[in-house]
C-alpha cells in the first residue's frame, strides 16, 4: 500500500495512489506534536488513518515526529498502551522515527500528576513537555505552575498560542514566560493562514520578537490539519531565513527530542506587506 511503509500482517491495503506520485521532501524535518495514534484522541480514528498520516508525513521530508494525545478530562493519557502502538506502528515504518510524547492541558490534576512523574508526560521521556493552554482561561498563578514544572525537571513548551484568543492577547506574559525558561511551539498551519488572519498575524509577531521555538504539524488528519511541515518550511525559510527555519523545523525540535538545549538566531524580517487598514486608509485618502 505505502512506499516507505510496511504493514500490519492481515491488514486490508487502502485504495491510493502509488507513493511515487508524490515525491518525498528532500529535508529532515522534525515533529515534536501530533496526534496520529489511532483512537486514542480527536486525531487519527483508524489504523487505516494512523498509516496514511504517517505516509503522508514521510512524503512531506519528516524524518522524526512525536505522537502527543491528549490528557485532559475528555481523554485519558494512557502511557502503555500508547508505548504499544507506537512500537506496532514503528514495526512497518521505514524512513521515519516515532517517539512517545503528550499535548498537556494545563489543569491541576494533571500538573499535580506530572511532578509526582516527570517523565510520564514528556517527549521521549526527556524534560521537554507540551503544554496546551485552557481555551476560556488564563491562570493568573500560570508563571508559578511553570515554576514548578521547572522545579520538577521539565521544561514547558507552550503549543500554539496564535489559536487561543486569550493568549492572543498576553504578548508581554508569554515573553516573560519565556525569558523564565519556557519555550513556545506554533502550528505549521497557522503560517499558512489555515487558522485565520489573527492566527497567522499573531504567529508573525512572536517569530519578529524571537519568542518562536519550534513549529510543528500538530496533525489530526490528512485534510483539514495534516501532519506537514513541508510548506511551513519553505515559507519560514523564504520569508526569515534558511537558518531560522532549520532552527524551528529541525535543530530545536531534535534538540527537545533529545533533551538538549534549544537555540535561536536573530530572524531575518521578510517584506512588509500592508495590512487591510493601511490599504483602506491609501485608498481613501
Amino acid at each position: 500500500m505505502f512506499a516507505g511503509l510496511g504493514l500490519l500482517e492481515g491488514h486490508k491495503p487502502l485504495s491510493t495512489k502509488p507513493a511515487a506520485a508524490n515525491p518525498r521532501y528532500d529535508c529532515t524535518l522534525v515533529d515534536i506534536h501530533s496526534h496520529v495514534l489511532h483512537g486514542m484522541d480527536d486525531g487519527a480514528k483508524t489504523l487505516d488513518d494512523s498509516l496514511a498520516m504517517l505516509q503522508l508525513a514521510v512524503e512531506s521530508g519528516t524524518t522524526d515526529l512525536v505522537a502527543t494525545p491528549h490528557a485532559n478530562g475528555e481523554y485519558k493519557y494512557d502511557p502503555e498502551r500508547i508505548a504499544g502502538q507506537i512500537a506496532e506502528l514503528q514495526s512497518t515504518v521505514q524512513g521515519l522515527k516515532l517517539y512517545k510524547g503528550c499535548d498537556f492541558h494545563l489543569s491541576y490534576d494533571n500538573i499535580e500528576d506530572a511532578i509526582a512523574h516527570p517523565r510520564k508526560y514528556t517527549i521521549n521521556n526527556n524534560r521537554y513537555l507540551l503544554v496546551e493552554f485552557p481555551e476560556m482561561l488564563i491562570f493568573n498563578n500560570t508563571g508559578e505552575l511553570f515554576y514548578r514544572l521547572q522545579d520538577a525537571g521539565m521544561t514547558p513548551i507552550i503549543t500554539h498560542p496564535e489559536r487561543n484568543e486569550l493568549l492572543r492577547q498576553r504578548l508581554e506574559e508569554i515573553a516573560t514566560w519565556v525569558r523564565d525558561g519556557s519555550y513556545v511551539q506554533v502550528t505549521a498551519g497557522s503560517l499558512l493562514g489555515r487558522f485565520g488572519r489573527r492566527a497567522a498575524e499573531f504567529s508573525q509577531t512572536l517569530l519578529e520578537q524571537n519568542l518562536v521555538h519550534f513549529i510543528a504539524s500538530d496533525g489530526h488528519d490528512l485534510v483539514h490539519r495534516p501532519p506537514s511541515m513541508k510548506e511551513a518550511h519553505v515559507w519560514l525559510a523564504g520569508k526569515y531565513g534558511a537558518e531560522l527555519a532549520d532552527a524551528v523545523c529541525i535543530h530545536n525540535p531534535k534538540a527537545a527530542l533529545e533533551g538538549g538545549r534549544v537555540s535561536l538566531p536573530v530572524p531575518r524580517k521578510g517584506p512588509q506587506s500592508r495590512k487591510w487598514y493601511q490599504m483602506w486608509r491609501s485608498a481613501g485618502s
